[in-house]
C-alpha cells in the first residue's frame, strides 16, 4: 500500500524552528527576493519602475529604499496586501507557514494564541492570506477541447435550530420556514486542474459565471439537478444521478464532491460559522488547498507569500479600523 503524501518526508520541507533560526537579513532577503523576483530580488521603485534607489533603513532597524528619480520611499512591503504592517516580518513569515501546516483550515484563534497576538489580528491576516490565495484564480478560465471539468454546488449558512417539541417542528425544506441567509457554494473543477469556487443565492444564478469561466469545448459532468440542463446548449453535458450511483462509466463530481468535503471538515472542526460575507473567502481558501495539496508545506509557504506580495492593499480589510476605503503603504 502506497504513502499517503502527507504522511512522506516531501510534504515537509519547511519547519518553525528553520524559521526561528533565521537571521533577520535571511527574512528580509526571502520577502526580498519573491517581491522583486523580475530583478533577481533587488529593490526598484513600485511607483516609476526606476533601478536607482538608496538603501535608508528606519530608526529601528527596519528595512527602507529611497528612489532617486521620484524620491518615492517604500519598503519590503509597500504597497502589496501587507502594507502598513505592524509586527515583524518573521511573524508573517511564521504565520503562512501555521496557515499552511493545518490541511483542512487554521482556526484563527489558534493563530492568534501561537503568534501572541489578539484575535482581530490573526482574524485579519488569515482573510489577507486568503485574499491572496484567490487572486491567482482571479481571471482564470478553464477547459477547453475535450477537457473535463466537474461541477457542483453546496449550501452553507442560514441554519434554523428546529423546535424542541415535535409538535411545535416545521418542515425546514420549505422557503417560508428557512430565514432566507443561505447561500450556496458553486465549485468548477477541472480534472488534474484548477478549482474556482463563486458565492450564490441558488445553483441557477450561477450559470452565466459558469459561461464565464468555462472555455467552450469544455466536457462538463454534473449531478441531476435541473439548474444544470441549460449548461446543455453550450457544452457537452454528462449527468450523473447520485440515487443510482456515485460514479458511471467515468462520470463523475468525485472530484467536486472532494472540495466540499474539505470545506465542510473546515467548518465543523476549525472555523464553525463560514456563512455570510466572508463565505467567499472560505470557500476560495479551501479550494487552493486542494489544488496545492500535492505540494509541500515549504512551497505552499513561498506560494502563498509570493501572491501576497504581488497584489495591492486587501481590498476588505483597507483602512477597517478607521472605516477608510483606502490603506496607507
Amino acid at each position: 500500500m502506497s504513502q499517503h503524501f502527507l504522511l512522506s518526508a516531501a510534504a515537509r520541507s519547511l519547519s518553525e524552528d528553520r524559521i526561528r533560526a533565521m537571521r533577520d537579513d535571511e527574512v528580509e532577503a526571502t520577502f526580498a527576493k519573491l517581491r522583486w523576483a523580475s530583478n533577481k530580488g533587488e529593490p526598484f521603485c513600485p511607483r516609476c519602475g526606476c533601478l536607482i534607489v538608496y538603501d535608508c533603513r528606519r530608526s529601528n532597524g527596519a528595512p527602507r529604499w529611497r528612489c532617486k528619480a521620484c524620491r518615492h520611499s517604500f519598503s519590503l512591503t509597500s504597497g502589496t496586501i501587507f502594507a502598513g504592517h505592524k509586527k515583524p516580518l518573521r511573524k508573517y513569515l511564521l504565520a503562512i507557514l501555521k496557515f499552511c501546516n493545518e490541511v483542512k483550515g487554521k482556526s484563527m484563534l489558534a493563530l492568534s494564541r501561537e503568534l501572541d497576538v489578539q484575535y482581530k489580528t490573526s482574524f485579519v491576516l488569515a482573510h489577507k492570506l486568503r485574499e491572496a490565495m484567490a487572486s491567482e484564480v482571479r481571471v482564470l478560465r478553464i477547459g477547453g477541447d475535450g477537457v473535463v471539468a466537474e461541477i457542483d454546488g453546496a449550501y452553507f449558512g442560514g441554519y434554523v435550530k428546529p423546535a424542541n417539541l415535535k409538535k411545535d417542528r416545521v418542515d425546514l425544506r420549505l422557503a417560508e420556514n428557512q430565514s432566507g441567509k443561505r447561500q450556496v457554494v458553486v465549485a468548477i473543477r477541472e480534472r488534474r486542474g484548477r478549482t474556482i469556487t463563486r458565492v450564490f443565492k441558488s445553483e441557477a444564478e450561477s450559470r452565466r459565471f459558469i459561461r464565464d469561466r468555462v472555455a467552450r469545448g469544455t466536457v462538463l459532468h454534473t449531478d441531476a439537478a435541473g439548474e444544470w440542463n441549460v449548461l446543455e446548449a453550450y457544452y457537452v453535458v454528462h449527468t450523473i444521478d447520485h440515487e443510482q450511483a456515485y460514479s458511471y462509466n467515468g462520470v463523475s463530481t468525485n472530484e467536486a464532491e472532494s472540495f466540499f468535503s474539505r470545506l465542510r471538515r473546515a467548518e465543523q472542526g476549525h472555523h464553525h460559522h463560514i456563512a455570510g460575507d466572508y463565505l467567499v473567502r472560505f470557500a476560495q481558501e479551501a479550494a487552493w488547498r486542494e489544488d496545492y495539496r500535492r505540494h509541500s508545506n515549504g512551497e505552499q509557504v513561498i506560494a502563498i507569500l509570493k501572491l501576497a506580495l504581488a497584489i495591492q492593499p486587501s481590498v476588505d480589510f483597507s483602512g477597517y479600523w478607521q472605516r477608510a476605503v483606502s490603506a496607507r503603504a
